[in-house]
Formats: C-alpha cells, structure tokens, sequence
C-alpha cells in the first residue's frame, strides 16, 4: 500500500500537501473501520510522520492534523492520539494560541471520546503544561481544575497536582473565587498540607490568620514562588468584600475599614477602588461623610452563614415591599372615596 512509502510531507505546495494527506485520510477511513487495528495502525504511523516533519512545516502540521481530526468520528479513540500530537507540536512550538482550545468543547471531547481515565488525565496535563509553556498561567489553572479532577483523590499525582492548583491560585493577581478548589476531592485529601491551611485562610479568614500562618510557614513563600506583598493584597480586597456582603445596601465609615485592612484612612479610598475594579464590589464613595455605600458585594464561599444574611436581606426586602403595596392600597381607597 502507499502507506509505506509515505517517508515525510513530501514536496510541493502547501496546498498540494494539504490534499494529498486528505485523500490518505478518505482511503483509509473508506477501507477500515474507524477503530479496526489496521486504521490505528496506519493513523499510528502517519502521526509520527507527520509529527517528525521539520519545524518549518509546523504551519501545514496544523492544517492536515485538524483535517484528520475533523475526518474522524466524534466518539473515535483515535482523536485522542491526533489530538495529543497537534498539543505535542504546540508545546513544542509555543503555539497553543493557534489551536483556539475552548475548555467547554475539550469536556465535551473527553465525554465522547471512548479513551481510558489515564488518557483523559493525560490529555488534561498536556494542556496545561501547553499554556504553562505558552506563559498564560490563567488558562493554564483553569485546566488544571479539570487535570486535578480527573485524577484519584488519594493518588500521588493527585496529591502533587492539587499542590500545584492551589499553588496556581494563590499566585495568580485574578483569582479570588477558591470555593471551587474546596469541591476537589484530591485537594480535601490534601488537608495536612501546609498550602491547604492557607488557602482556608483566603476562604474564610483574615489578614491576623494570614500574618500567623506566616509567621509558622516562612519557608513556604520562596518553595511555591509566591509573593507575600501579593498575598496581601489579595486578603485585603477578600477581607473588603466579606465587609461589603455583610453592609449590603448600608454606609460603611472609612475608619470601620481602616480598621478592618489594617491601613491609615487615607489608604481607603485607593482599596475601595482596587476591589471595586476587581469585580468584587459595587460601591459609591462619599468624601464629605468619608463612607462607602455598599451597593453589591461577593461572599467568598456561600454555606450557612451566607445564607442566614441573604434570608434576612429577603425579609427585610419583602417587608419594604409589603409597606409600599400598603401605601399603594391607602391611595387607591382614599381616590374612590373622593369619586364618590
């Protein structure tokens, strides 16, 4: 068959390549059946062909690989190896951008795809160690959500990469939400871990437990390549915003604040704006009253308490409504009593 003699690309234009593999791709997939042996035998060693190619190529490495992937049925194990090559060659080539990943979309692959658990968890890895690569730590840690969930909770490498999300979420300037580490289950299995006390601190504590938690786990700032003025601040504006869901609606002093950052109130202003820009908060500044009016503001984690402070919003809502629906009745009265 042909197949044995296809050495590399071969010559031509692109365009010229891009056809001939696409009609290798139909004779095969015309002959076997997708998933037979002799398809994955020959889908095999076209990908090591193809995958070999000198870096010169990598534009058409893309285009035919995609066609492949495209040609193949959805459920078809042998997406995952087209797939894990076209990553291989971004990694390579620090061109992740290009294959326009949607995270949505690579779930619902891994739904279809008919691959083992160590695949999927494989597949997941690659992906994050591509956007790594690639200096996007934000896609990265969102992949690396689904990488650590994938993995047993009690397994070493699910150990290791839980490590590694939390370490990830703590680094990075934008994540404050770290409720979804806690649902986790190999993060939960991480308890003893020093980075495990600290991530209960940015869930649920404040900058005294952070300063504690310093004070006992020095080491640990240089070992997981943190930076503790970022810490700071992150606690900070998380400390802010519990404030702020707990004022909602109300006027908070600036030297309630100060007092609750632990900064001078000229300081104020500036972090109502950091958390405020932060998506945390919605507020309005007042300099004559030197207070903040608390228009919205995030809970870090939604459990009992959170609920009890949105049930007494709820009533205190529904009362307000109750008045005016009784000041709307009065109204109406008092007018058909002037009509008659």
């Amino acid at each position: 068959m042909v197949m044995k003699e296809i050495k590399g690309l071969g010559e031509g234009s692109e365009k010229e390549i891009e056809g001939f593999f696409n009609l290798i791709y139909s004779h095969i997939l015309s002959l076997y059946p997708p998933d037979s042996p002799t398809t994955r035998e020959y889908i095999t060693a076209l990908l090591q062909t193809i995958s070999s190619a000198p870096a010169s190529h990598t534009s058409i490495k893309y285009r035919i690989l995609s066609n492949l992937f495209n040609a193949l049925p959805r459920t078809s194990s042998l997406r995952y190896l087209v797939y894990t090559s076209l990553l291989d060659i971004a990694l390579q080539n620090n061109g992740i951008h290009i294959l326009h990943l949607s995270q949505p979309e690579v779930e619902k692959w891994l739904d279809e795809w008919e691959i083992t658990a160590e695949e999927k968890s494989a597949f997941l890895r690659t992906i994050v160690d591509a956007y790594t690569k690639a200096e996007e730590p934000a896609s990265a840690y969102s992949y690396s959500l689904a990488y650590v969930r994938s993995l047993p909770a009690t397994s070493d490498e699910g150990k290791v990469a839980a490590v590694d999300a939390i370490a990830a979420a703590l680094r990075l300037p934008s994540v404050f939400d770290f409720d979804p580490l806690f649902k986790l289950d190999a993060v939960v299995a991480s308890k003893d871990h020093e980075l495990f006390s600290l991530l209960q601190v940015f869930l649920n504590g404040g900058l005294s437990d952070f300063s504690n938690w310093l004070q006992g786990h020095a080491g640990a700032i240089e070992k997981y390549n943190l930076e503790v003025a970022q810490l700071e601040r992150k606690i900070r504006l998380l400390t802010l915003a519990s404030l702020g869901f707990q004022k909602v609606g109300q006027n908070v002093q600036y030297s309630q604040v100060a007092e609750t950052l632990q900064v001078d109130v000229s300081e104020v202003e500036k972090w109502v704006i950091d958390v405020i820009r932060a998506g945390l908060m919605s507020a309005k500044l007042s300099q004559t009253t030197q207070s903040i009016h608390i228009i919205r503001s995030n809970a870090r984690t939604f459990e009992r308490q959170q609920w009890e402070v949105l049930e007494k919003r709820l009533l205190a809502w529904k009362a307000g409504l109750a008045g005016v629906l009784d000041v709307v009745a009065t109204a109406r009265q008092t007018d058909v009593l002037k009509a008659a």
